[in-house]
């Protein structure tokens, strides 16, 4: 078979080049159950069928023309069987964050009329039923667990029929490239919500200039753990490439559950994102305390090498022997907590610390960055697996296929068949997100050379630079990832817009100030009551000062206020992708930013 041309055909060429008895993978009542090649080739088509059945279709294949379905529901293999079943009848999945408010969902629904739903859980089957009154267009709701007064998914398939099957095979011909696969709701962070039409050939583009770029050599038959949301095009399109690549993929329980997944899996590879990067560091740090004293200095040794680790050079010889020792007798032992064979890791959607970067390549745990938009279907760049193809602090050189070019105030501005056919129904924000063919990314980024290669560096994002009252720009997000090198410091967020210095929130990491309170003979009951220590406060602003170093004068914080309880999504501080929403934390903490300047 020839290389795909729309998203589906990726699993056709599957089929035929690398079937599998076990291609998606999932728990179900705490047993593995797995899809085979054939099998989710199979039930797509079906179910396909089954929604031709219930009236939904392409129709005449324009953005405002075709009917739209949604879906919202943690990952797992029916949510990837839904999505081809829906692109190979033109019809886009709508997909939505299992954490999305009310309000939001009912905008989304209304915006993209969206006829029919797919919920993952009786929880969220429940909060779509709360909807359905405002939502004229919805239809009906199905379910992918059985929930009672739901309509099980499976009841679709059902209803496929020689005749409705043929039609399928009809409608699988005749999808175009650039018609559109999905529409993606960004998370509203910053306003109402915008929908990224994305078509087959932006996905499937960016597929396979992903996948050429960052090579998935002798992969065929490995494993993948997906734990991400599927809902974000990052995990979304690292899945097709996991497929057209023939490695199996299996789903995690759920956040809480990645540590005994992995052990489990014992996957090859996995992506993530940085919060969950600094999770696995803290608990690896927290297991030095219970050490004897003679293993915490092994232990401190090896931390040191690793953090020595530099992707650009090999090191001498006497620094490679060291590490080849600290590999046997410490770094062993971390591989064993990943399942023990992991061959590459990719972290996006926010800044990683180089720091970390080091450590774990260090302890021959391999982790490459990239970066890109929702908007580019998403991959911009990546560091590579080959010799010289990383450099900590970049998110790698650019992927085949994209053009990329600085604008004077350093915006990253990309061009390339990967690049969003535009916004649902608002042409005003695409007329000023897409100029000249080149999409604004908001990303402000420099290039380094390093081994005869460019790579691009992300400085910040252009909306969160902030100018101090004294008219000095400040990019909040080194800062904040070089206060977080502190095992200290769980969380940051630098605050200083039209203000005479720059000032900061840090949110404690409750076990080390339990052990600093214990060790210094203080009482620990809580962290609101132990941030009011004038010591550990003293202790605070020490680690600051430290992490000041690294800054100019106008840059470097003076002030914070400590906050004893952690950022989550849940509490409504963090994106779905676990990034910080800068302006919900800045209108919560509004009196802690203002005793910072008082």
């Amino acid at each position: 078979m020839n290389e795909p041309t729309r998203l589906f055909d990726i699993v056709s060429f599957a089929l035929q080049q690398h079937p599998v008895a076990d291609m998606l993978n999932a728990k179900e009542n705490k047993v593995w159950r797995a899809f085979s090649t054939a099998e989710i080739a199979e039930t797509a088509k079906k179910l396909s069928a089954g929604l031709l059945a219930l009236g939904i279709s392409g129709n005449d294949g324009t953005p405002e023309g075709v009917d739209k379905i949604a879906i919202i529901s943690p990952s797992r293999p029916e949510w990837i069987i839904l999505d081809l079943a829906a692109q190979q009848i033109g019809v886009p999945l709508v997909p939505i964050y299992p954490t999305t408010n009310p309000l939001e969902i009912e905008f989304i629904f209304n915006d993209a009329q969206v006829k029919y739903a797919f919920a993952g859980t009786e929880q969220l089957c429940g909060k779509l039923q709360d909807l359905k009154p405002q939502v004229p267009s919805l239809q009906d709701v199905f379910s992918f667990d059985n929930c009672e007064g739901f309509s099980h998914w499976q009841s679709i398939v059902d209803l496929a029929t020689a005749d409705t099957l043929a039609q399928v095979d009809m409608w699988m011909r005749n999808i175009q490239p650039d018609q559109l696969a999905t529409i993606i709701y960004t998370s509203g962070t910053t306003g109402t919500p915008k929908g990224v039409m994305l078509t087959h050939r932006n996905l499937l583009s960016n597929v396979q200039h992903a996948r050429t770029s960052f090579p998935f050599d002798n992969m065929e038959g490995k494993k993948a753990l997906s734990f991400l949301p599927l809902n974000h095009i990052f995990e979304r399109t690292i899945t097709y490439i996991y497929l057209l690549s023939g490695l199996r993929v299996f789903y995690a329980e759920g956040l809480e559950t990645i540590g005994e997944n992995l052990l489990e899996v014992q996957p090859h590879g996995f992506t993530t994102v940085p919060r969950l990067l600094e999770k696995v560091h803290e608990n690896i740090m927290k297991k030095r305390r219970d050490l004897k004293d003679y293993q915490k200095k092994l232990f401190d040794w090896a931390v040191g090498l690793g953090l020595q680790y530099d992707a650009q050079k090999t090191g001498s010889l006497w620094y490679r022997t060291q590490l080849s020792l600290a590999n046997t007798m410490v770094f062993s032992k971390w591989r064993q907590g990943l399942g023990n064979q992991i061959e590459f890791i990719i972290t996006g959607g926010a800044a990683c610390q180089p720091r970390l970067l080091r450590l774990f390549n260090g302890a021959g745990i391999p982790v490459f960055e990239g970066y890109g938009p929702t908007e580019n279907s998403p991959v911009i760049s990546v560091n590579r697996r080959s010799v010289g193809g990383s450099k900590f602090g970049t998110v790698g050189p650019v992927i085949d296929g994209q053009e990329v070019r600085l604008a004077e105030d350093g915006e990253i501005l990309v061009q390339g068949p990967s690049v969003m056919k535009g916004y649902y129904k608002r042409p005003d924000l695409t007329d000023e997100t897409i100029v000249d063919g080149w999409l604004l990314t908001g990303d402000i980024g420099v290039w380094e050379e390093a081994g005869g290669k460019r790579f691009l560096k992300i400085t910040d994002r252009k909306k969160e630079l902030f100018k101090t009252s004294g008219g000095k720009y400040v990019a909040p997000q080194p800062i904040e990832n070089k206060l977080k090198e502190s095992a200290f410091i769980e969380q940051a967020l630098v605050v200083g817009a039209e203000r005479k210095f720059v000032g900061a929130l840090i949110v404690p990491n409750a076990d080390e100030v339990r052990a600093w309170m214990k060790q210094n003979g203080k009482p620990f009951n809580s962290l609101q009551e132990a941030i009011s220590d004038k010591d550990l406060q003293k202790e605070f602003r020490r680690i600051v000062e430290e992490a000041n170093q690294f800054f100019n004068q106008v840059e470097q914080v003076k002030k914070f206020e400590l906050i004893p309880r952690e950022w989550s999504v849940e509490t409504g501080e963090m994106t779905p992708k676990l990034s910080l929403k800068r302006k919900i934390i800045m209108e919560k903490f509004r009196d802690n930013i203002e005793r910072i300047y008082n």
